[in-house]
């Protein structure tokens, strides 16, 4: 069992969260899929046996796979992780107090797993306990409606927390729909035996950060996509969070366009080397970077540069590699929509992608990046890789590159 700590993005992965999908997936209809973020109501089945497959492509490699729901499972045989989850799972500016009440009174007597499941899964009002007395709550929701909500996009473990060192990040999401992601990836944190010594670099009542957004170029050396789910503000503030600890000494906040298709940095760009990125190449010369340092006690902002040239800078290298998702322009576009940039490195110059980004893949092959191919054609009806569907705990150093503070 290897003590969390991560510095990179490449460096050899030794143990990984993952969350096997389940019957939150099955709550997704035509009438909420938009609404819980998901652009296709997906082949439950089919999900699941693409994501078993995706851990035994981990698990292959070395890699100690960490499932969600059985750490959630087991931190809440913690009093104190029950309680927390309890109130979690109970809103009662939605249900009103009577429901609210009974919902607790269900869910503080039943089984560790069950209850892991209904923060998971969520349950409808046609699945609440039954209660004394009238309620206008009851009667004016359909029964199919959410009582507590499903949470289909904890599949992507990467944004609710990131490791950075050896603390870690609790993200504060931005959709309404994954809020609540959060609160459990916290429990686990606060709880479960394997973190008992977890130091914190972040809370989740910050400003809004998510960890699809967060790069660890080399250490020290972090850039935060500013767009859609992360705000200046929570660049900002995780960056003097960093700054604070000694995690970090140059955060480079990197502007991304906000829109669904490059919701976070990862959609268009991550690392496969120590030196290499793959790239979407319609944002390869436009891409900036404001450079944020500590200096005499205050934040030090220059900027924007070009991003390639100020990530190298900061590296302490002579320059990024570059590999892109196809010169023309409409295949780059489908490979992009389809997470073609969003891989997770096991170890430098190897990494796990999507099977079905053949012109991304033999890009990466050509420049002498190994690909362990998986299927993601049910999996990425959420607009998420593999790098997405990940949030790496362990990392082995890369040695000697370490860069050193400036």
């Amino acid at each position: 069992m290897t003590r969390p700590h991560v510095q990179s993005e490449v460096g050899p992965l030794n143990s990984v969260v993952l969350h096997r999908p389940g019957s939150e997936l099955k709550r997704l209809t035509p009438r909420n899929n938009d609404q819980l973020l998901f652009d296709a109501i997906p082949w439950v089945d089919r999900a699941q046996e693409e994501h078993d497959a995706f851990a035994e492509v981990l698990r292959g490699r070395g890699v100690e796979v960490l499932l969600l729901r059985d750490l959630l499972t087991e931190a809440l045989a913690d009093a104190r992780a029950r309680a927390a989850a309890v109130h979690t799972g109970v809103d009662e500016l939605k249900l009103g107090a009577d429901v609210a009440d009974t919902l607790r009174s269900h869910l503080s007597g039943v089984t560790d797993a069950t209850l892991a499941e209904v923060l998971i899964g969520g349950m409808t009002f046609e699945e609440l306990p039954e209660a004394e007395g009238r309620s206008l709550v009851r009667r004016m929701h359909r029964p199919h409606d959410f009582a507590v909500e499903p949470l289909p996009n904890l599949l992507f473990t990467r944004d609710s927390s990131v490791w950075i060192g050896d603390r870690v990040a609790i993200a504060a999401l931005a959709m309404p729909a994954r809020r609540r992601e959060s609160a459990i990836t916290d429990l686990i944190y606060a709880y479960h035996p394997r973190f008992s010594h977890a130091a914190r670099a972040y809370g989740a009542h910050s400003a809004p950060v998510e960890g699809g957004d967060v790069l660890l170029l080399a250490p020290g050396v972090v850039a935060i996509g500013v767009g859609e789910r992360t705000t200046p503000a929570g660049a900002e503030s995780l960056a003097r969070s960093m700054f604070a600890d000694d995690l970090a000494h140059t955060v480079l906040a990197v502007p991304i366009e906000q829109a669904r298709a490059s919701m976070h940095l990862d959609t268009v760009c991550t690392m496969v080397d120590r030196d290499a990125v793959v790239m979407y190449p319609a944002v390869q010369h436009s891409l900036t970077a404001y450079a944020l340092r500590p200096k005499d006690g205050e934040l030090d902002v220059s900027g924007p540069a070009p991003f390639l040239d100020a990530a190298a800078e900061a590296m302490g290298i002579d320059r990024l590699r570059v590999i892109d998702t196809g010169l023309d322009p409409v295949t780059a576009e489908r490979e992009q929509w389809e997470d073609g940039n969003n891989t997770l490195a096991v170890a430098p110059g190897a990494v796990v992608a999507y099977e079905r980004n053949a012109e991304t893949n033999a890009r990466l092959e050509d420049a002498g990046i190994e690909v362990l191919r998986i299927s993601g054609s049910e999996l990425g009806s959420g607009r998420g890789g593999p790098r997405c569907m990940s949030c790496p705990i362990s990392r082995a150093p890369l040695g000697d590159t370490r860069i050193a503070s400036t």
